[in-house]
């Protein structure tokens, strides 16, 4: 298991840093991690791009009216995404086209994409 860190200013404290070290030896990712946090493009990050928005659209296909709510349809939309054999091959694929993108467009700035 890889652990994606966003590098936040209280996620960067050192003993941040010296946990995720002993519990993801060379496998997380983040600010002065083994490996760097990528640009901060949400064209470019995954998370950004795909699983946020996504869990939403599960989480709020409804009007939520409590908290207690809130936390189940969350639980259920985690549980509906990691159980998608689909998932992974839709966010690679997704990736590869914002990153021709990306490229096409010298790395600079483009509008988000359908």
């Amino acid at each position: 298991m890889w652990y994606l860190h966003d590098g936040a200013p209280p996620h960067f404290a050192r003993q941040v840093r010296d946990f995720l070290n002993v519990e993801y030896p060379n496998r997380w990712i983040g600010r002065n991690g083994p490996i760097h946090w990528p640009a901060r493009s949400p064209d470019l990050t995954p998370c950004d791009f795909y699983l946020w928005g996504h869990m939403k659209q599960l989480v709020y296909s409804e009007p939520v009216n409590s908290i207690e709510e809130l936390t189940a349809r969350i639980r259920v939309a985690a549980e509906t995404i990691r159980e998608d054999p689909t998932v992974f091959g839709r966010v690679r694929a997704s990736l590869e086209r914002r990153a021709r993108d990306c490229i096409d467009n010298n790395g600079l700035q483009f509008q988000h994409l359908p």
